[in-house]
């Protein structure tokens, strides 16, 4: 997309992984706005100019590497005081070259969860919570009894599930409770991040890695019901619920019903071009769920999305490491996703 209006500045820029999972950074030179900064490597894209060729330019004039393979990560529109901006990222989980500053500046490799040490202007530090969340967010399914949800649950972790929600509707409290401690501990031991689908006051108690807030949850909140250290997801239908996920400081959403599913069959659905302008309209990750099958994650990045959700795709595959494999294909590395911040 070129740039369309002459105070709309689109840049592209990449969040560049190695194989240890760390993401490359660069620090703005002097002379610049927001010196000292940093940033992800990327810069304008020029009238007439692709993305993809726009991205492959900047990285090779800016860190001299060639891009190999990307995929869509997200879009951050942000209006600066001078300037609006639309930021459009994309992973790029394969180059060739070593990567330097070409123009003297400051590079580093960085592990995700150290992102929020630097300091980047607004418009990129969206992007800092978006690398650090896969492409697959599993939602729990039912099981009778304990030990087959757990067998289950370690199943998927074993494939490589690493962002799990708690969900265990109908469960007495107390079933729901020793459950969930059970599946806390089992997480930890995989480094997956656990997030309770309840009250952010059952999320600390438990230990979880967080909270999903549920719609009706969500918008009785006026300000992040967790602290910096624990993930905040909410569940979203409208552009409205999504504008108040994002107000409240949500580090993620889930938006839904994307596409039919058999549970509904006949129910409205958003479809895919409501996705893209739903998800472009709000400066958080989203999650597309309903409908939605591991083979759907490189559609659902095309348009706009972080990944999917999914809950029976995967928790009633006896065997899911393939379907696992699939949907985080074009991901990086993935270390420990314990904790937020």
């Amino acid at each position: 997309m070129p740039n369309t209006a002459p105070d709309l500045l689109h840049v592209a820029a990449g969040a560049v992984f190695n194989a240890r999972g760390e993401v490359l950074i660069a620090q703005r030179p002097p002379g610049k706005p927001y010196p000292g900064y940093w940033e992800f490597p990327g810069g304008k894209v020029e009238d007439g100019e692709s993305f993809a060729d726009a991205l492959a330019r900047e990285l090779e004039e800016e860190v001299g590497i060639h891009v190999e393979q990307a995929r869509p990560l997200l879009r951050v529109l942000h209006a600066y005081s001078d300037r609006t901006v639309l930021l459009d990222a994309w992973c790029v989980t394969r180059f060739s070259g070593v990567p330097h500053g070409r123009e003297g500046q400051p590079v580093a490799w960085v592990s995700p969860a150290e992102l929020e040490r630097y300091r980047f202007p607004a418009a990129n530090a969206t992007i800092t919570t978006a690398v650090r969340l896969p492409s697959l967010y599993l939602i729990t399914g039912t099981a009778e009894g304990d030990g087959p949800f757990l067998r289950r649950l370690e199943r998927l972790l074993q494939a490589g599930v690493r962002l799990i929600q708690y969900r265990q509707p109908g469960l007495a409290s107390r079933d729901w409770e020793r459950r969930a401690r059970a599946a806390v501990t089992l997480c930890r031991r995989y480094g997956a991040a656990l997030i309770v689908n309840g009250t952010p006051e059952q999320a600390r108690e438990l230990g979880a890695a967080g909270v999903h807030l549920n719609s009706e949850r969500l918008m009785s909140l006026s300000s992040r019901p967790l602290g910096g250290e624990q993930w905040v997801g909410a569940s979203c239908h409208d552009l409205a619920e999504l504008q108040h996920a994002e107000a409240i400081g949500a580090d993620f959403a889930v938006l839904s019903p994307i596409k039919p599913t058999p549970s509904h069959p006949g129910a409205p659905t958003l479809g895919l071009e409501r996705l893209r302008e739903l998800s472009d309209r709000v400066a958080i990750p989203v999650y597309a769920l309903g409908g939605m099958y591991p083979a759907d994650v490189a559609e659902a990045h095309r348009y706009g999305a972080q990944g999917i959700a999914v809950v029976t795709a995967l928790w009633s595959d006896p065997r899911p490491a393939d379907a696992v494999r699939a949907a985080l294909a074009f991901d990086p590395p993935r270390p420990a996703l314990l904790s937020a911040g």
